[in-house]
């Protein structure tokens, strides 16, 4: 149960953290990448572990009972 916790945390920071990158980062290229767009990234990379940390917390109360 530990670990489901650890992804939907994991998760939530990754998205909260592309969410500020696409919100508030520069339009200026950094090297090759706008901020904007790493922002996007990531908040879909959170959005994806978050819900795989959901699955795994309910996917273990199912395994528990039976």
């Amino acid at each position: 149960m530990a670990s489901a916790r650890k992804t939907l945390l994991t998760g939530s920071i990754t998205f909260v953290a592309g969410l500020a990158l696409w919100l508030f980062g520069p339009d200026g290229e950094i090297f090759i990448f706008t901020p904007s767009k790493v922002g996007v990234v990531l908040m879909v990379i959170g959005g994806m572990e978050t819900l795989y940390g959901l699955y795994k917390s309910v996917r273990g109360k199912y395994v528990e009972r039976t």
